[in-house]
């Protein structure tokens, strides 16, 4: 029975295993001087560098958390393993065959679990890629061309084939050995019954590897429609197999990654796959989870998280809804990378594998290439929410778009940042959209959240909940009036008919208006004896029933006795105020668009400026005649 393993092979082992090698495949190291390396320590999270490494005496120590040891102790830290699991992997990688003594503490085979079931993966990996040239792996293949993958680029990336039947892998992995526990353990298989069975079956099959190389567990898309499980299948969480600490192609882009300083995060292998053959090698993606602080933390170690202008971290999403939920995901994460993070979302739609398929190589490059600070696509997204063509809209964009600009760690983009907001909000006044972006900095600061007497943001077009109903504020008292004349004093209201849903500002003085248009407007409302009957009855619900009968019966206020002059009065202004929100509007949207790119709805918008203008001076010409 195997025991201790002998102490001269454990000190070869630490001969043969040089420490600044083994911990670079976990993390990047850079020269400290002195013959010592430094990185981002991987047990605890930190901005700058204090992991340090001194190859000369086999020994790291972290001067932030106090962890330290030699090589065998790093292995043993990261990989969550004891000893002699640690000692066992190492020999694996030297090529060094361990002995063992008799006696010995614990049993061999309870001791090497993880190189068992990396072991159990090495060969599944093997067996999947060799099916894939098998007749019937025709449709997997098939599936790999219609995609623009060659036969080469499915062995550089490992693709293989789970043939169909219940137990073809399972048999396999008892023919080298393993026991049914050992495949259900790692992730392999399932238990059933009568033994273990295929976890995989009639499934294209991607190896997930460490970022040390060794494959730990695989990602399965499936081929048929017969079958009725997910369109992918990832390898349960196992003892080797955390999919949170994990990133698909992390192994092979890990070295241009801490080269170049950037890295690209997408949403699938294919793209994985189609972003490496298209001149972006440093392309990753998560394994059937969402973007999380640990991938951060990965990332961050390969990165050596630099700042400065070299160092990007780009995000690519589907151009759907879910993609555009997985960039709000992203954009959570944001604060714990140093380097610029960006976002790319084609235009189409497409995804990095179908835009290759479709537009070629070059056009992966540009997409990454042209990538958006991840800030912008932000404020972007946030202000396309609310209704921009009014003053309330654009206002209540402000303050949600605020919060994000708020969040920009540097004071000088913080205020680059402002300048734009104005620009794409079309308020056109600089000083006031970067001090409402400051008022935010401080409420952030003080946990206070929104400036200080600011409104809350009003709820985004179709979304529950709209704007208070307060009659304090003059241009809804005003509309009120108005209506209320019309209602009970038709004949008095002859402008009233003038007015159209620009002119009230209330989604409950719309309804009221569209009411009395489907009525012929007060024009057809004769005598009047009826008329507020009759709007009563064509009201297509309670709510609005009963808001025409309080229309109905509330005193119009006014000083002395009401008549027609004061009716035309009271519309004109109505008519006034909705030809000055509509200039301001038009001049909003006039400041939002490109007289060169969008030259037609330019133009359009220019001429609907000058005639805005043109009513308005009618409406107050007509004022100052009946003066």
């Amino acid at each position: 029975m195997a025991g201790r393993i002998r102490d001269e092979d454990i000190a070869l082992v630490r001969e043969r295993s040089p420490i600044a090698e083994v911990i670079g495949e976990y993390l990047q190291l850079r020269n400290a001087g002195g013959g010592s390396l430094k990185g981002l320590c991987p047990f605890h999270d930190e901005k700058s560098p204090s992991f340090n490494v001194t190859p000369s005496r086999g020994l790291y120590h972290c001067f932030g958390c106090q962890a330290g040891g030699d090589v065998i102790t790093f292995v043993q830290e990261m990989d969550h393993i004891s000893f002699v699991e640690a000692v066992e992997a190492l020999a694996a990688k030297a090529g060094i065959r361990l002995r063992y003594e008799e006696g010995g503490y614990t049993q061999r085979g309870d001791q090497g679990q993880r190189q068992r079931l990396i072991e159990a993966h090495r060969a599944a990996q093997e067996f999947y890629a060799e099916k894939l040239l098998a007749p019937e792996a025709r449709h997997a293949r098939r599936f790999l061309t219609d995609r623009g993958f060659a036969r080469a680029d499915a062995e550089r990336f490992g693709v293989g084939y789970a043939p169909g039947g219940w137990e073809a892998l399972t048999a396999h992995l008892r023919g080298k050995g393993f026991s049914d526990k050992e495949i259900v353990t790692a992730g392999l298989g399932g238990q059933g019954r009568r033994g273990a069975y295929d976890k995989f079956r009639d499934r294209l099959v991607w190896p997930v590897r460490e970022v040390t190389g060794e494959t730990v567990g695989f990602g399965a898309r499936k081929l048929s429609e017969r079958d009725d499980g997910p369109k992918y299948l990832n390898t349960p969480e196992t003892p080797i197999f955390k999919k949170g600490h994990l990133l698909y192609g992390l192994d092979m882009a890990k070295r241009e990654m801490a080269r170049s300083g950037r890295a690209v995060i997408v949403e699938g292998y294919t793209d994985v796959m189609a972003c490496h053959l298209s001149g972006v090698p440093t392309a990753v993606a998560t394994c059937g989870t969402s973007f999380g602080e640990d991938h951060v933390k990965l990332l961050r170690r390969i990165l050596l998280d630099r700042g400065g202008a070299n160092a990007r971290v780009v995000f690519t999403f589907d151009g759907d809804a879910a993609g555009r939920k997985a960039a709000v995901r992203a954009f959570a994460e944001e604060h714990n990378f140093a380097a610029e993070t960006f976002v790319a979302v084609e235009p189409d739609g497409l995804d990095p594998c179908d835009l290759r398929l479709q537009k070629g190589a070059e056009a992966v490059e540009h997409l990454i290439g042209d990538a958006k600070p991840l800030y912008e696509f932000m404020v972007r997204e946030v202000i396309e929410r609310y209704d921009l063509d009014t003053a309330e809209g654009r206002m209540a964009g402000l303050d949600a778009a605020a919060e994000i600009v708020a969040s920009i760690r540097n004071e000088g983009v913080r205020k680059l940042y402002g300048v734009h907001l104005d620009h794409w909000l079309g308020i056109m006044d600089e000083e006031f959209v970067r001090r409402r972006v400051e008022q935010h900095v401080r409420g952030a600061r003080t946990g206070g959240g929104r400036p200080r007497g600011g409104p809350a943001p009003a709820a985004p077009p179709g979304a529950a909940g709209a704007a208070p109903y307060d009659l304090r504020d003059p241009s809804l008292h005003r509309e009120r009036q108005a209506l209320k004349i019309a209602v009970q004093a038709p004949g008095l209201a002859a402008g009233f008919d003038e007015l159209d849903e620009d002119a009230f500002t209330a989604p409950q003085h719309k309804a009221v208006l569209e009411l009395i248009r489907a009525q012929g407007g007060v024009a057809a409302a004769g005598d009047g004896a009826q008329w507020a009957a009759r709007l009563r009855e064509a009201a297509p619900d309670e709510e609005r029933r009963a808001f025409v009968t309080a229309l109905g019966v509330e005193r119009v206020e006014v000083d002395g006795e009401l008549d027609e002059r004061y009716a035309r009065n009271i519309i004109d202004t109505i008519l006034v105020h909705s030809a000055n929100r509509a200039e301001a509007n038009l001049k909003s949207r006039l400041a939002r668009l490109d007289p060169a790119a969008d030259a037609e709805e330019y133009n359009r918008a220019f001429a609907e400026l000058l005639a805005a203008g043109q009513r308005k001076r009618a409406v107050r010409e007509r004022i100052a005649g009946s003066g």
